[in-house]
């Protein structure tokens, strides 16, 4: 499947069959998966695979929860800011109606609307699912790095010719899921993601996108001076710094090269001061050892 065709035919599924989904799948599309990007490759995802039975006994439990109007398990992360500004406001409430007027629900119909709702907890029939935890030490460029997971996760699951539903909705029946899958105390579930292969008889709607004006400002460069933004007009003054024509920023393959690029005492060896002028050499790899600027990588969380 070509990628542009995998990532605009990937949606939120919320009809699957019955049909079991083959393992081996889903063995590949995990072991891909893993090659995400993650800042100083932490990885940290925890995911838990469930098919058969003891999926069939978080959904049995789920339901019986949802069917006694017990209340939601207290959230361990906000899901949306509690006041959600424009236009994410206005984006959300589209969802809504897009989503529910499919389904013919109006919108005063609370009832309907739980209905639809619950079938979340059911994982709209599909056969497996995944439980996707993070530690809860983690900070947000590590949830930015599970999402990324999680996408990459999707668009494998669309080339084995396999549907999802990403669910945030699994994050208030938690403690449901933790009685069968008894995941450590430190991890926090985030969502489900319900797989399986795709129920056509069940009607959908495509929600829509933004245009790309309101989400994407292109910064255009002609010239010396970066030219204005070509969809939103925003200006930009900044001059590039001139980098010498006698060295390469592209073809210089160490610390030391890649600083005198832009760095004409670097170049000439005047600046003593300079960490990589002061770097010492490594006898066992017979080259220069760079311990701060070493440091200094691991500290931004290169990869």
């Amino acid at each position: 499947m070509d990628v542009y065709e995998t990532v605009t035919s990937r949606r939120a599924v919320r009809g699957f069959t019955d049909q079991p989904v083959p393992l081996e799948a889903l063995k590949r599309v995990l072991s891909a998966a893993a090659w995400a990007p993650s800042g100083s490759n932490l990885q940290p995802w925890h995911v838990y695979v469930v098919t058969g039975e003891p999926l069939a006994e978080i959904k049995k439990r789920a339901g019986e929860r949802v069917a006694a109007g017990d209340p939601w398990d207290e959230r361990e992360y906000e899901m949306y800011p509690p006041a959600l500004k424009s236009p994410y406001r206005e984006r959300r409430s589209a969802f809504g109606r897009e989503r529910y007027g499919a389904l013919g629900i109006e919108r005063d119909d609370w009832e309907a609307r739980q209905r639809a709702a619950a079938e979340n907890w059911d994982c709209f029939g599909a056969p497996a699912a995944l439980f996707c935890y993070i530690d809860r030490d983690m900070g947000p460029p590590q949830w930015a790095d599970l999402g990324m997971y999680l996408q990459t996760v999707m668009l494998l699951l669309r080339a084995e010719g396999l549907h999802s539903c990403p669910q945030m909705a699994w994050s208030v029946y938690r403690k449901t899921v933790a009685e069968v899958l008894h995941p450590p105390d430190e991890l926090i579930l985030f969502c489900g993601i319900s797989v399986g292969f795709e129920d056509v008889t069940v009607d959908h709607v495509r929600t829509g996108r933004a245009p790309l004006e309101e989400t994407v400002t292109f910064v255009d460069s002609s010239g010396p001076a970066i030219a204005c933004g070509t969809l939103q007009g925003i200006p930009w003054s900044g001059r590039r710094r001139p980098v010498p024509a006698t060295v390469s920023t592209r073809r210089a393959r160490t610390p030391l090269q890649r600083a005198a690029a832009v760095d004409p005492r670097v170049r000439a060896g005047q600046d003593s001061a300079h960490p990589l002028q002061r770097a010492t050499p490594d006898p066992a790899r017979g080259r220069p050892a760079w311990p701060s600027q070493r440091n200094h990588i691991t500290a931004l969380g290169e990869t």
